[in-house]
């Protein structure tokens, strides 16, 4: 039996009966049926006429015609008959748009966002009213709340996605304006104060304007309370980096020379047992693509490493490097090949901070943490956070190389430091290996 002709053959008394036959047409229609899906629609329409299901189906079929007024009827005895649902009212405010009756538009639509606050289309729908009607600041300002309905990195529905491009175009544009209104106000008081940069009130505004994301410390092991969440450390507050830097043409020598008589003692960074969730690292997993070239390794001093890159050695010895047993020192020639990404990933605790001393280094790579991003120069070296989120990527076609190795978070007092490698330890001891398989 057809769908229409069991329609026919079955009272309609209740309301899950409703939803399947409008379900059916709308099945029916989707499929190219269109005949059937008619009959679907007018015969529900016949045995439930007042229900809301039914006249807001019937409501979209008169706004797919073009007929506005009819479908403004017909979604007002919807919303008249269920008036607590919020997609009756952003439907009625669509008709209300065609028939040009704006008040009466937006007070569908605030109907609509006082019961469902994160009502995506109704919150498009009045950020347009408010856009059309002159107001572009405070359409921004809805736009951005529609905005933030959506999952983030979540594709946006075919059929909003258009209108959530231009939503993005205007908060873009609105972040710029009030960014340039607020420099404008700022520059006098700036030259007042003698014109220093500010770093924390340049981020603070930053992230007011929307030109910059906020990023938290999310350690994969241990995290301690009360440290600055920083992306990049300022340089100077490192002067023992001088002495590694005036040494990165040895240590570059050293480098090359392990490239050419050592590829042997490179090992794939990533490198997770098996029976462990990979997420992320499940391409380059025990791939040769990201290698490392220990110097020290979870605290385990590479011998025969060392002795081949003896000035690499002594330079870091003047680095506050982490000594804990089983985690630290760790320190490596990081080399990543050709078209390889590292994808966005965090570290294992914010007690220590990640250097990065670049050696060779092509066009087309780059390093992001957190919302800030840079490209390395060859001798420079810079100090992060890794517990917050970062990711590196080598778009030339040859080898990227660096050194990288971890140092105390400064911001530790000597006291703390002691602590927090006594309990470390006492973990990696109590479960009889390393404490934590973490990156």
């Amino acid at each position: 039996m057809s769908d229409v002709n069991a329609a026919a053959a079955a009272p309609v008394t209740d309301n899950a009966t409703v939803l399947r036959l409008i379900q059916a047409a709308k099945t029916a229609e989707a499929a190219g049926r269109g005949t059937e899906a008619e009959q679907l629609l007018a015969r529900v329409a016949q045995l439930a006429p007042t229900h809301p299901a039914v006249l807001n189906e019937l409501g979209l079929k008169m706004l797919n015609r073009g007929d506005a007024a009819k479908a403004a009827e017909l979604f007002r005895r919807a919303t008249q008959a269920d008036p607590g649902h919020p997609n009756l009212w952003s439907n009625l405010a669509s008709s209300l748009h065609m028939l040009n009756q704006l008040p009466e538009e937006l007070d569908a639509l605030e109907r609509a966002l006082a019961l469902e606050p994160r009502h995506l289309a109704s919150l498009l729908q009045k950020a347009a009213l408010m856009e059309a009607t002159g107001d572009p600041r405070n359409a921004a300002r809805v736009y951005r709340n529609a905005l933030a309905t959506l999952p983030p990195g979540a594709a946006p529905p075919e059929t909003v996605a258009p209108v959530i491009e231009h939503a993005r175009a205007k908060v873009a544009e609105d972040e710029a304006a009030l960014a340039a209104a607020i420099e404008e106000r700022l520059a006098g008081i700036r030259t007042s104060h003698g014109g220093a940069a500010y770093r924390r009130v340049d981020r603070c505004i930053d992230l007011l304007t929307g030109r910059r994301a906020r990023f938290e410390s999310q350690p994969t092991f241990m995290y301690f309370p009360e440290l600055p969440t920083l992306e990049f450390f300022d340089r100077e507050d490192f002067p023992w980096l001088d002495a590694i830097e005036a040494a990165s043409d040895e240590i570059r020598t050293e480098l090359m020379s392990v490239l050419v008589s050592d590829r042997e003692g490179l090992e794939p960074y990533v490198a997770y047992r098996d029976g462990l969730p990979l997420n992320q690292w499940k391409e380059l997993n025990r791939s040769r693509r990201w290698s490392a070239y220990f110097l020290w390794n979870q605290s385990v001093p590479q011998a025969s490493h060392l002795a081949r890159c003896p000035r690499t050695a002594q330079a870091l010895r003047g680095a506050p490097q982490c000594d804990v047993a089983w985690r630290g020192p760790t320190a490596y020639f990081s080399i990543l090949d050709a078209h390889t990404r590292i994808p966005a990933h965090t570290g294992v605790t914010n007690t220590r901070l990640t250097v990065h001393l670049p050696l060779i280094v092509p066009p087309h790579c780059g390093f992001r943490v957190g919302s800030e991003t840079r490209e390395w120069l060859p001798g420079k070296a810079w100090v992060f956070d890794d517990t917050v989120e970062h990711e590196a990527w080598n778009e030339s076609d040859v080898p990227r190389g660096i050194l990288i190795f971890d140092i105390w978070n400064p911001f530790l007092s000597a006291a703390e430091r002691d602590l927090i490698r006594a309990a470390t330890e006492v973990v990696g001891g109590y479960y009889g290996t390393s404490a934590t398989e973490a990156l």
